[in-house]
């Protein structure tokens, strides 16, 4: 009995069955397809999607695992890369040791390409690719489900209800992420917070902690120390353009004005799509430091993660655009906006944010703004700490 079977990966033997039903699947091809000749007019896609069948049915025909179907994925990667941004670069992963299985807890901005550039960040120097986490309420459609497990993703069952069915569905998670570093030695990606940082606020809920930890055997490990056994590593990653800048801020408009805000059918396929299709600018990934085994409870985890999210979040001129649009020319800067470079102009990013409705710009502006508003309340306390 695998009893993580209905929240893991696919295996090697599970991928040419799952690769099949992708390929049969009308709503798959129809999506490859749009995003592929996302210039073309729906007429003509419909007309191309018999020859992207053949096509991926070609690239796929190699594949025979888990590990070569990744060689695909990157090349699927590095197309987007080149299309969609003016460059990614990472710091921080040759201080890892490379024969570690690490537990990669990131911000997180975009459902799919948070994971996905810390994986690319790991291929090119050679090491393992991570397993994902990921939400059941994203796998709205079979082929989203066999999409996401096929490329290393294992589910959290966010959909439970009641307390015995949301504790036993936690516990099985934190069993199998305990499992993935511990035994199998293969890396980990999951978000510091459950669904994406809208407003460009990145904190760790301490209950992503409290979960991890039910794995602790308490009479054999202290707290600090099972945290310190999962080498848990906070992962900054900044895109210089928001693809979903305006998507956000007409929720955050919603939630503002109306007091709530309700999801359209899809919405976060959609969301995905507009995120690897839209322009990202310049996009940075940088690893920090594992966590220690002086940590002794969740909150002080998660202390910790913010104070290296943040710390290591690299700006880009995007930012202080925003943010002097905000508060004006005069307003403090944190010591990290010395070094900001971009590949926008101010006209440029000025154009794009109003393009949008006038009553969402502001939160836009807070899409972008905010965290050079958590770099300096982050230099603030640790001034006042001194």
């Amino acid at each position: 009995m695998d009893p993580f079977a209905d929240i893991r990966p696919f295996n090697d033997a599970e991928v040419p069955d799952a690769l099949q039903r992708l390929l049969a699947d009308p709503e798959f091809i129809a999506a490859i397809t749009r995003l592929r000749f996302n210039w073309a007019p729906r007429l003509v896609t419909r007309l191309l999607q018999p020859l992207v069948r053949m096509g991926l049915r070609r690239e796929l025909a190699p594949v025979d695992g888990v590990e070569s179907l990744q060689h695909v994925v990157e090349v699927y990667m590095s197309r987007m890369i080149e299309d969609t941004t003016s460059g990614v670069t990472v710091s921080g992963l040759e201080n890892l040791p490379a024969d570690q299985a690490h537990l990669f807890m990131s911000n997180h901005r975009d459902i799919t390409l948070d994971p996905a550039f810390t994986n690319y960040a790991l291929y090119h120097q050679g090491r393992e690719t991570v397993r994902i986490a990921i939400g059941d309420n994203l796998l709205t459609k079979p082929y989203v489900s066999d999409l996401m497990r096929l490329n290393k993703s294992f589910i959290v069952q966010r959909s439970a209800r009641g307390p015995r069915q949301v504790l036993k569905a936690y516990q099985g998670l934190s069993a199998y992420i305990r499992q993935s570093i511990q035994t199998d030695q293969v890396p980990i990606w999951m978000a510091q917070r459950e669904g994406r940082a809208k407003d460009g606020i990145d904190r760790t809920e301490p209950a992503i902690i409290k979960m991890l930890a039910m794995s602790q055997d308490k009479q054999q490990e202290s707290f600090g120390e099972y945290i310190g056994s999962l080498r848990i590593v906070p992962v900054s990653i900044s895109y210089e353009l928001d693809p979903c800048d305006g998507m956000k801020a007409a929720e955050l408009h919603a939630i503002a004005s109306r007091g709530g805000y309700e999801k359209a059918e899809y919405e976060d396929v959609a969301s995905i799509a507009a995120g690897i299709a839209g322009q990202k600018g310049q996009v940075h990934v940088a690893f920090g430091q594992p966590l220690g085994a002086e940590l002794d409870s969740a909150d002080a985890v998660a202390a910790a993660m913010d104070k290296q999210i943040v710390g290591n979040y690299q700006l880009h001129s995007t930012n202080l655009y925003a943010w002097r649009w905000l508060h004006g020319d005069s307003a403090a800067l944190p010591a990290a906006a010395e070094n900001v470079t971009g590949s926008f102009s101010e006209a440029e990013f000025r154009q794009r944010i109003e393009a949008m409705p006038g009553a969402q710009q502001e939160f836009a502006l807070g899409i972008y703004a905010n965290v050079v508003a958590s770099k300096l309340q982050l230099a603030e306390s640790a001034g006042a700490g001194e």
